[in-house]
């Protein structure tokens, strides 16, 4: 039975305020603008407000009640295309209850279903549903899969295209909405959502064992960043404008590790101009999060990975900060261009950690990513590839090219024009196009016309169209080194000419240091230099997960066997997807020997992994 929730009312007016006051963004209609990953047609009609009333069960694992939607449509247009993700549609209505027609299209495994709706002269529509057990963007976490093992835990993960599992609208990152929510859910529970909370740290009663949470949106953003997340959750605050949310357990060790995020804030504004989503705030979640962070507006949500006690992962709190300007404030179009967040993020996430720590700290990380760029080159097959390409096709971009490729062009053209005037085109260029989605073609027009300027010296020495539609790196690429991984490579090279590893002396190493030396070790060893290593450096025993996840790439490399307690322990304790498809991959690629033990550690850790991790997984041991 749905609850009639008792601040509903008041919810609407905000609603219809919301809706009213906020800007439209444009829908850009250029052919490279097309989003093949949506079934919506936003140029005939298009949502431009969400306003959800929802229900919490975890008895059921389900989330139901209602999506209210305001559309704008074009003169003469008839109906509205939404899309829905093995959602079960009860009824479509106009806001005074008459019933509208309705259909859900097959379903299409990549994209979902299209949900059709005839408006019949309506500019708001109110769709009643139940998600099923299994939504794809949807977690629900047993007790025991959390710090505290005796309450239930559920988390939404909308990106790239998952939020069409739980929210019936146009799912296209091109389609900019403001939004607003009721979350009912049982009492000893809160909610968090990516947006502002309406009634402060407490909810609204909702009837025996329920209560209510509301928050809103009150800025167009892409659908992908509504996210919720409900379970026995604590605040503390890291600043007067930012904070963090997590199981009590885990409270004081999470707040220490973010607590240069005020910092961080300060320094962001002072290079790109002023934070436009009043607080930050982040989650730091159960284990099973597949990200390292997402950048949830408002509520950045974290892998509790990061959590080392020395604030070396704090790159990834930089990175979601930075998506604040480059992907939530501009977007990219369609998932074509992901390198319009996801690059741009990254080159500014390393200005933040160079503002705040320094220039050592900064080059560190962009002395790493230059490796995994060449890595992810070599894995895709060479300069020749066409997943080396920035711009193609939705999600076929090899590896992290998306971050690092993307990444190096951007200090390539800082290296090229100079900081000063770099920064002040970028500054000007998240002014233009704030709230706004953008593609690859739209940002060099922009560059262009806006920083190039007909200087026909600069365009030939930048290559850009060579940077973004043609695979490999380009020869002016701009490589960053850092002394500091210099001196892990000395010891490193002593290490690989048969030196002992007692010599090596990783005391206060970040990860960024481990990383350099485990990663650069040659991937075939001795059973006796692999003992050494463990013992001596206690590789199995890490609590570093990033740690842990390096040396199981070495250890399944070489076969190790006495490795495979620690690997299926931290296989069956973290879900962030970059850390645990290593596993995977490196046990089939041992054909054999490891195939079985792939498929075996699967099944003992699928229970605990996001649905589109253990997914991904599965398609890796199932050889596809």
């Amino acid at each position: 039975m749905r609850i009639l929730l008792p601040a509903l009312a008041a919810l609407m007016t905000t609603t219809s305020a919301i809706a009213q006051t906020a800007p439209v963004a444009p829908i850009l209609t250029a052919p490279e603008a097309k989003d093949v990953w949506t079934h919506a047609q936003p140029e005939v009609a298009r949502v431009t407000h969400v306003a959800l009333d929802l229900k919490a069960d975890f008895a059921s694992k389900t989330v139901s009640g209602t999506a209210t939607l305001d559309v704008l449509a074009a003169k003469g247009a008839k109906e509205i295309i939404l899309d829905v993700d093995d959602i079960d549609v009860e009824s479509v209505t106009c806001p005074k209850g008459k019933p509208l027609t309705f259909t859900v299209g097959p379903r299409d495994a990549d994209i979902g279903s299209a949900l059709t709706v005839r408006l019949d002269g309506n500019d708001r529509i109110v769709i009643r549903y139940r998600t099923k057990p299994g939504a794809s963007a949807l977690q629900w976490l047993a007790p025991e899969l959390t710090a505290g093992k005796a309450k239930p835990y559920l988390f939404s993960q909308g990106q790239p295209i998952n939020n069409r599992s739980w929210i019936p609208t146009q799912d296209s990152p091109g389609i900019r909405q403001t939004w607003s929510a009721a979350i009912t859910v049982p009492s000893d529970l809160v909610a968090v959502m990516s947006g502002e909370r309406i009634d402060g740290a407490k909810g609204t009663p909702a009837g025996a064992g329920w209560q209510t949470f509301h928050f809103k949106m009150d800025k167009p953003v892409p659908p992908y960043l509504i996210a919720m997340a409900v379970g026995d959750l604590a605040f503390k605050a890291t600043g007067a404008r930012s904070g963090v949310w997590t199981e009590p357990s885990q409270l004081d060790a999470a707040a220490h590790e973010v607590g240069d995020v005020e910092k961080m804030i300060d320094a962001a504004q002072a290079l790109y101009g002023p934070y436009r989503w009043g607080r930050y705030d982040m989650l730091v979640l159960p284990p099973s999060f597949p990200f390292g962070g997402m950048e949830n507006p408002t509520l950045t949500f974290l892998t509790p990975t990061i959590v080392t006690g020395d604030r070396s992962n704090t790159d990834v709190v930089a990175h979601e900060l930075a998506h604040s300007w480059s992907g939530n404030l501009v977007t990219n179009a369609t998932w074509s261009d992901s390198w319009l967040n996801e690059g741009f993020t990254t080159y500014f996430e390393n200005r933040i950690m160079e503002a705040v720590y320094g220039p050592d700290r900064a080059a560190i990380y962009a002395d790493l990513d230059w490796d995994g760029l060449n890595k992810d080159i070599r894995e895709a097959g060479g300069q020749d590839a066409p997943t080396t390409r920035l711009h193609g096709d939705p999600g076929a971009t090899a590896g992290q090219l998306d971050y690092f490729k993307g990444s190096t062009f951007l200090r390539t053209i800082e290296h090229a024009v100079g900081r000063a005037k770099w920064d002040a085109y970028l500054k000007s260029y998240f002014d233009r196009h704030a709230f706004q989605p953008q593609t690859s073609a739209g940002f060099l027009a922009d560059l262009r016309k806006n920083l190039i300027k007909g200087d026909k010296a600069l365009e030939a020495k930048l290559q850009l169209d060579r940077w973004v539609y043609q695979p490999g790196l380009p020869d002016n690429a701009v490589h960053i080194s850092s002394a500091t991984l210099a001196a892990v490579d000395a010891k490193l090279a002593a290490v690989k000419a048969g030196g002992p590893i007692s010599a090596v002396q990783p005391q206060g190493w970040s990860t960024q240091q481990w990383l350099r030396f485990l990663n650069g070790l040659p991937r075939q060893q001795t059973p006796a230099r692999l003992k050494e290593l463990d013992e001596t450096l206690g590789l199995s025993a890490s609590a570093n997960a990033y740690v842990r996840s390096a040396w199981a790439e070495l250890a399944i490399a070489n076969r190790y066997d006495p490795a495979l307690p620690s690997i299926r322990a931290f296989a069956t304790s973290v879900g962030r997807g970059l850390l645990i498809y290593p596993v995977y991959r490196g046990l089939m690629a041992q054909g054999d020997w490891g195939k079985p033990i792939a498929r075996q550690l699967f099944e003992q850790a699928k229970a605990g992994y996001h649905p589109t991790i253990a997914a991904g997984v599965a398609k890796l041991v199932a050889g596809e």
